[in-house]
């Protein structure tokens, strides 16, 4: 009779286990139809916080039911077998919740980016992938850093005493990892005062430093040369040295110095005047920036004037188009003036002789 109730009472608690398995995964079935249903809905919004939510909690709800599941079972079993085992089973439930809720953050913030862009480039409105990526890397290292803590703290670590010991050994480290540290704040210097982000044109005179910016992390910056070469910058080096980023240029200079031969000095003036006009006129050509056309020196073989002027357009390739059509278009009038643009000649006197030669 006593094997009997024993049996009984063995057979009760692998039912009640068996029975939190079965409405485990009826619950995770209806869970996982539910939000099927509600990113479907999500997406039809105009908004996309919802969808970002709906599809950020999809993952990491699922396991948390089951890491609950499976919670229970094993506390069912472990009042049945004596084992020091099962008492670390609270303690790694509660760690792995932990990681789920930051799982959840970490998509979360994903998930918000990825939509943010995607708006962004449907409205054809200009992007600052600089800020976006800062603020995404400073929100996931909150989230490494508050999850770590967290985890000392479930598995009884004392977090105030390691926060105290790190002061000490902070100084230790910070001797150690001073280029890091440099590299590290040097980003966060370029993340805040943004003095180029990515997709720029940067240069410096004080470095070998010249190229597309393709990616700005923590640690260094990767610029991609004019010859298509990879360089990578410690963040560093931009706090000590000047950067020029022609990307944000407003115009594109012309400054030219075209010279015509002494013969022709007398038709100067009226070259200048139809230079000057011909550029007033001219379509790719901004007239509310500074424009000049003088004549400027006596040369050795030329009388020279300048043009000083400034293009609309900023792009490389159309600047030189532009260019060159106002060259073409300054040597047809220096021609239709019947004058010459000149080239370097000299010509030698003899002495006691009327003969000169060119």
């Amino acid at each position: 009779m006593k094997n009997l109730a024993t049996f009984s009472l063995n057979q009760l608690w692998g039912l009640k286990v068996i029975g939190v398995f079965i409405v485990t995964v009826l619950i995770h079935f209806i869970v996982a139809f539910m939000f099927n249903r509600l990113i479907k809905a999500a997406k039809k919004t105009s908004g996309y916080w919802d969808e970002v939510l709906v599809v950020s909690a999809s993952r990491p709800l699922p396991v948390v039911i089951w890491i609950v599941a499976i919670s229970m079972m094993l506390k069912i079993v472990g009042r049945q077998i004596d084992n020091e085992l099962f008492e670390f089973v609270p303690i790694l439930s509660d760690a792995t919740i932990t990681v789920c809720f930051a799982w959840f953050f970490w998509r979360l913030i994903k998930e918000s980016c990825q939509c943010y862009l995607g708006q962004q480039r449907e409205s054809d409105e200009p992007i600052d992938y600089t800020t976006v990526d800062a603020i995404s890397k400073l929100g996931r290292l909150i989230i490494f850093v508050g999850t770590v803590l967290a985890l000392m703290q479930t598995f009884g670590f004392s977090v105030s005493g390691l926060l105290a010991a790190g002061g000490i050994g902070g100084i230790a480290i910070g001797f150690a990892a001073k280029d890091i540290l440099a590299n590290f704040f040097g980003g966060l210097t370029i993340y805040m005062d943004r003095p180029f982000v990515v997709g720029d044109w940067i240069r410096s005179p004080d470095k070998d430093i010249e190229g597309t910016v393709e990616k700005i992390s923590w640690r260094y910056t990767q610029i991609r040369r004019f010859n298509k070469n990879p360089l990578y910058v410690p963040n560093a080096i931009f706090t000590t040295i000047m950067v020029e980023n022609p990307s944000r240029m407003t115009n594109r200079r012309i400054k030219e110095t075209i010279g015509i031969r002494y013969a022709d000095i007398g038709v100067m003036a009226m070259i200048v005047a139809d230079v000057k006009a011909m550029l007033i006129a001219h379509d790719d050509i901004d007239n509310n920036q500074t424009l000049i056309v003088n004549f400027n020196a006596f040369n050795a073989s030329s009388v020279d004037f300048f043009i000083y002027t400034f293009s609309r357009t900023v792009v490389w390739h159309e600047f030189h188009a532009v260019k060159q059509d106002i060259l073409l278009k300054i040597a047809d009038i220096i021609a239709k003036n019947g004058a010459e643009i000149a080239f370097p000649t000299q010509t030698l006197y003899f002495a006691d002789s009327d003969i000169a030669l060119s």
